[in-house]
């Protein structure tokens, strides 16, 4: 079973630090009577009395019934893995209401769902009946979410937004099971379409449909609920915004289907809920998905002239790329342009791809592997469900205060140096990537049978200082050797120059021909009729000289060239 997640952001979570580090939260036991805080979170896309004015760090929006005991798990902005092999992920979705956080009223968003179902359950079932409890008994506010829960067994999608009517505190969810063998992708745009009373895979808030057709957005005259049309306009930011990725990865995985790229609308049924792949999906497989710009396709965004001399795949965000409604009921807002979203975007804060495997034990079946920064040039570390910790690089960091010991900033300076020149550096960086994660993989076997033994024989405590010692010690040698890559790209690649470390021997590349023809590099100063050379229309750049007479007239010149 494998889970994975992009988190794609900036900007402070519930914890009310930048969403760039992973933090541990041991298992706990709690006496009777006890609550738990609910935390705002100021990346909701919602606003809450006494939040960032208040100067209050963490605002808490009400508290729910402590259970007895709660599980340890990993979490971000959003939780990840727990210590029974739990897994989750998240993405954000456009919907038709987005109310704000009340205090008592709508105290849950999708990162403190996410943490409360890791705290408290063991199966991916248990989890999504939990959320949409807690959904009904506490409210929902901010922005439409998907959360993805599975366990070894079992994978099921909740999608979530508020009540269409602001008077109403509680939230609409629907949840539905991913077949087994299957795959879903979500994209910032609600997944769940056709929900069908009976349907055994679905479950949903008690007063779905009524609280839908009271607000308008469907009626049972309409015919079978479609989700994603009752409740959001689709597309996140601008046309293909979300689309594009879900066939990407679905195209990736099932060439056999042939889908298209192009659809007629936000509410297209041309990519299935899930599919089927081809080929059975491995980690490292799983890892190259979050790494994709397009390549190969007509929306490559490594090649063209917006992708610079060197193949650089990351774009300057503009006006026209913020995260916008750009449509309702009635009106589409037609922009200037937009770029291609690619599934590795460069303002992503760390992305994972988490393990869940039923023939080993929960703390050693689960394994959280976890990338720090842009998911193409990240390095993914592998953390286990039964470590108690992580190396210290990977739980600090803060994006307005450069520091090379954290993680976040070690492979976010590789990523933006690497933007100097790209098509050179990029070799380099997938190179040293492929070795350390292979380097993992074969590490993680071996300590995967030296800690399951070590259960089996009743050395539960061993295990875990094990699998501790390896999570961080992994971690550490990761950053380290990161940071020797990050060396010798600065040598080999400073001034516009590739330096040989080793040799000592200096290169001046320059630019590729088709960047300096397209760029009036032929009309640059060669000649010393510089005028009537830039009259001159037609000149092609040829990456080839001709010698003339010094008295040479600019006819003569023209002429040879």
């Amino acid at each position: 079973m494998y889970v994975g997640h992009t988190n794609d952001g900036v900007g402070k979570d519930w914890r009310n630090i930048d969403d760039i580090s992973i933090l541990y939260v041991p298992a706990a036991d709690h006496a009777p009577g006890e609550k738990r805080p609910v935390f705002f979170d100021p990346d909701s896309g919602s606003d809450a009395a006494g939040g960032a004015s208040a100067g209050d760090s963490r605002l808490v929006l009400g508290h729910i019934d402590q259970v007895p005991h709660t599980y340890a798990y990993y979490t971000g902005s959003y939780g990840m893995m727990n210590e029974h092999q739990l897994l989750s992920a998240e993405c954000t979705d456009y919907a038709k209401a987005e109310f704000d956080a009340a205090e008592g009223k709508r105290i849950f968003y999708s990162s403190e769902l996410s943490n409360v179902a890791l705290e408290r359950c063991t199966k991916a079932r248990e989890a999504v009946e939990l959320v949409g409890g807690l959904i009904d008994t506490y409210g929902y506010y901010g922005t439409g979410e998907t959360l993805v829960f599975a366990d070894p067994q079992e994978a099921w999608v909740i999608e979530i937004c508020s009540s269409l009517d602001e008077a109403d505190g509680g939230g609409l969810w629907v949840a539905e099971k991913i077949p087994d063998g299957e795959v879903f992708v979500a994209a910032n745009e609600f997944r769940i379409r056709e929900v069908v009373p009976g349907n055994p895979d679905q479950i949903y808030s008690k007063d779905l449909f009524t609280k839908l057709d009271e607000g308008g957005v469907w009626s049972p005259a309409d015919g079978p609920l479609d989700w994603l049309e009752a409740v959001s306009y689709g597309e996140y930011a601008h046309p293909y915004y979300s689309l594009m990725r879900v066939w990407r990865i679905q195209d990736r995985l099932a060439p056999s289907l042939n889908l298209s790229p192009y659809v007629e609308n936000s509410y297209t049924k041309a990519y299935p809920f899930t599919i089927a792949p081809d080929e059975k999906v491995n980690l490292t497989g799983a890892f190259s998905l979050f790494r994709d710009h397009y390549e190969g396709t007509e929306f490559d965004l490594s090649s063209g002239g917006t992708a610079g001399p060197f193949g650089n795949p990351y774009r300057y965000l503009g006006p026209a790329d913020a995260h916008t409604n750009f449509q309702n009921g009635s009106y589409m807002e037609v922009r200037p342009g937009a770029n291609p979203r690619p599934i590795s975007e460069i303002f992503c804060s760390y992305s994972y791809v988490a393990q869940a495997r039923s023939s080993l034990p929960d703390p050693v079946g689960g394994v959280l592997w976890f990338g720090p920064a842009v998911a193409y040039e990240t390095v993914y570390a592998p953390i286990y469900a039964g470590s108690t910790n992580v190396s210290a690089a990977y739980a600090a960091g803060d994006r307005s205060t450069y520091d090379s010991s954290t993680a976040y900033w070690t492979f976010d300076f590789v990523t933006n140096w690497a933007m100097l020149r790209y098509d050179a550096m990029i070799d380099e960086i997938n190179e040293k990537q492929g070795e350390l994660e292979a380097e993992s993989i074969v590490l993680v076997q071996e300590t995967d049978r030296k800690a399951a033994d070590l259960i089996a024989a009743g050395d539960d405590e061993g295990a875990l200082r094990l699998l501790t010692d390896f999570t961080v010690t992994r971690g550490d040698e990761i950053i380290e050797e990161w940071h020797d890559l990050s060396g010798t790209l600065i040598v080999t690649y400073s001034n516009g120059l590739i330096t040989d470390p080793t040799t000592e021997a200096v290169e001046e590349p320059g630019y590729p021909a088709w960047w300096l023809n397209e760029t009036g590099y032929q009309y640059g100063p060669r000649i010393y009729e510089l005028d009537e050379l830039r009259a001159t229309g037609g000149l092609n750049y040829t990456e080839s000289s001709v010698w003339v007479p010094k008295n040479a007239t600019f006819a003569d010149i023209r002429e040879l060239i």
